[in-house]
C-alpha cells in the first residue's frame, strides 16, 4: 500500500522535479527530499557540532530553514549544494551561540565507524600499543581541527569529509575557488603541524 508521500511524488523523480512540485503548493513533496538526505544532513551536522543530539537539532532546523527558503531556490546549484550550504550555515550559528559548550567525538560510541574516523582517516591496526597511539593522534587531529578559524573547518571538513569539490565547496561557502583553495592548504598545514609535534614526542 503507497503512502501519501508516495503518492504525491515517485522517490525516483530528481530533486528539481520534487523542489518544483513544492513551490507549486504540493507541501508533502517536501517529505521525500527530507527522507533522501536527512542521514547526509545528519552526518554533516554532526562533523560540524561533534555532537549527536545537537546535530539532530541542527538538521532539523536546516531542513526547516531549507523549506522555507525553498521558493528561493532556482536550480544555479544542485539542490544538494544549496541545502548542505544552509547546514553547513545552521551549524555555524549553533556554534557561534553554544561557545561555552564543547564536545569531543568519543570512538567508543556504537554509531562510531571503528575504521574510518570522523575526518576520513583511515585507523586499522594491529596492536594495542598502535591503537592507543592512533587514539592518541586522533584526538591530536580532533583538537587542530577544532582549534581552526571557522571558515577553514568548513572548508576542511565539506573537502576531506563529504568529499566535496571545489567548485561545490565554493557555491556552498559564497567563496571564489581561490579562496577555497588557500584555506584547505592552510587547515592541513596546520593539522599536519600539529601531527609532527605528536610524532616528536612519541
Amino acid at each position: 500500500m503507497s503512502t501519501p508521500v508516495e503518492d504525491t511524488v515517485a522517490a525516483s523523480d530528481s530533486d528539481n522535479e520534487i523542489v518544483k512540485r513544492v513551490q507549486q503548493g504540493d507541501k508533502e513533496a517536501y517529505n521525500i527530499l527530507v527522507l533522501r538526505y536527512q542521514h547526509k544532513v545528519c552526518d554533516l551536522a554532526f562533523k560540524f557540532v561533534g555532537n549527536y543530539v545537537d546535530a539532530n537539532d541542527v538538521a532539523q532546523e536546516a531542513f526547516i530553514r531549507a523549506y522555507r527558503a525553498l521558493n528561493n531556490f532556482r536550480g544555479d546549484s544542485s539542490f544538494y549544494t544549496w541545502l548542505y550550504r544552509i547546514v553547513s550555515n545552521t551549524a555555524k550559528s549553533f556554534l557561534e551561540h553554544n561557545q561555552k559548550r564543547r564536545y569531543t567525538v568519543d570512538i567508543d560510541d556504537p554509531d562510531f565507524d571503528n575504521q574510518q574516523d570522523v575526518r576520513g582517516l583511515l585507523v586499522t591496526h594491529e596492536t594495542p600499543d598502535a591503537l592507543i597511539e592512533s587514539e592518541e593522534l586522533q584526538q591530536v587531529i580532533e583538537q587542530a581541527l577544532d582549534e581552526l578559524p571557522a571558515d577553514l573547518k568548513r572548508a576542511m571538513i565539506l573537502r576531506e569529509v563529504e568529499e566535496m569539490s571545489y567548485e561545490e565547496i565554493a557555491a556552498v561557502m559564497h567563496t571564489p575557488i581561490g579562496t577555497v583553495r588557500s584555506r584547505i592548504f592552510r587547515a592541513r598545514q596546520f593539522i599536519e603541524e600539529r601531527m609532527a609535534q605528536f610524532s616528536k614526542g612519541l
